[in-house]
């Protein structure tokens, strides 16, 4: 009895903190300092937050990156096309949006799918390129939001000369189109916990003002939380669902003067003046709607405190990692074909 309790404690500390819970659990003698024996905690993933594997996985230190690769080898993808292998991969945990994490993860998933099917790619690199692209095209095709749907004809297109220079065969890249076509991935639901998770431990956290984006402009008091690069605001601090969501990708912030309000910054998309930014936010009937802001305008109670969440805003805005990554890597690959 007392042994199950201390695992669900554990369970939970790894659900808000992964590396506090493993040492808990290691403390507790319920987990071996081992890679393996970690990684078979998280491949069977019993009451824990896939959110939280996720950032576990993508650790950079030495330890997590053996945890990495022995949680892979539990996986079998021998004889499974790409697609059946990244769909139990992506199964088994939440993606994490830091692109050093996610480039980590990729090229491990790269390097066990290669070991487990000799001779379909050149490299890793063909695999771990062609594994973004087929990411990229599920949420193309899925996603309601992009309008310009790919075909098939462009999704072979765009993957020309990325097999150590050469073409990989047309018929491998239509069955791969036409299975994510057929069913987009399915992204794990994370249990009641991942909200806790997610607001946990922020980057920082407080009142400010924000400008609404209604006809009559109005300043109302939020309060803001800074985490995962979004901003999130909620009406009162003990609300569980916030009223707004803002993703922090490709967007820029800056001071601003305001006549109403001192100490204003204003989040906005460099070069798109004009362009709203991708957000949501809840109505008052409890209906998610998406935001109506070209820019959002925000005031803190003091310049100090302006200052700060300038900083800590600007630190945590990110390109969307996955055409920078793979932007990166295909003109490594290219740079093979001139050899």
């Amino acid at each position: 009895m007392q042994r199950s309790k201390q695992m669900a404690m554990g369970r939970k500390k790894f659900n808000m903190d992964p590396k506090k819970g493993i040492r808990f659990l290691i403390d507790s003698n319920l987990l071996k300092i081992t890679s393996d024996d970690i990684a078979q905690f998280l491949y069977k993933g019993e009451g824990l937050n896939k959110t939280a594997i996720g950032d576990y996985l993508g650790e950079r230190d030495d330890f997590n990156i053996k945890v990495l690769h022995a949680f892979l080898d539990l996986h079998e993808f021998t004889d499974l096309n790409l697609v059946q292998a990244l769909r139990q991969f992506l199964w088994s945990f939440r993606l994490p949006g830091e692109a050093q994490k996610i480039d980590r993860m990729m090229e491990a998933f790269a390097q066990r799918y290669c070991h487990c099917n000799p001779g379909v790619f050149q490299s890793t690199d063909t695999c771990y390129v062609l594994s973004f692209a087929v990411i990229m095209l599920n949420t193309s095709l899925h996603n309601p939001n992009v309008k310009d749907k790919p075909s098939v004809q462009r999704f072979t297109a765009m993957n020309r000369c990325i097999n150590d220079g050469g073409d990989l065969p047309e018929e491998l890249l239509r069955n791969l189109y036409d299975s994510i076509k057929n069913e987009p991935f399915k992204i794990p639901e994370d249990d009641g916990n991942d909200l806790t998770h997610t607001f946990f431990n922020p980057d920082r956290e407080g009142w400010l003002l924000k400008l609404g984006g209604g006809r009559v402009k109005t300043w109302k008091r939020r309060w803001f939380i800074l985490t995962d690069n979004c901003l999130y605001y909620f009406e009162y601090t003990t609300d569980k669902e916030p009223r707004g969501i803002i993703p922090l990708e490709n967007l820029s912030i800056r001071e601003v003067e305001d006549s109403k309000k001192p100490n204003c910054f204003e989040l906005f998309i460099p070069d798109h003046k004009d362009q709203v930014i991708k957000a949501c936010k809840t109505e008052a009937d409890g209906r998610v709607v998406e935001g109506n802001h070209t820019f959002y305008r925000i005031s803190a109670p003091t310049a100090e405190e302006k200052d700060e969440w300038i900083n800590s805003i600007r630190a945590a805005i990110s390109k969307d990692p996955f055409y920078e990554m793979l932007a990166a890597r295909k003109k490594k690959v290219s740079s093979l074909k001139g050899l």
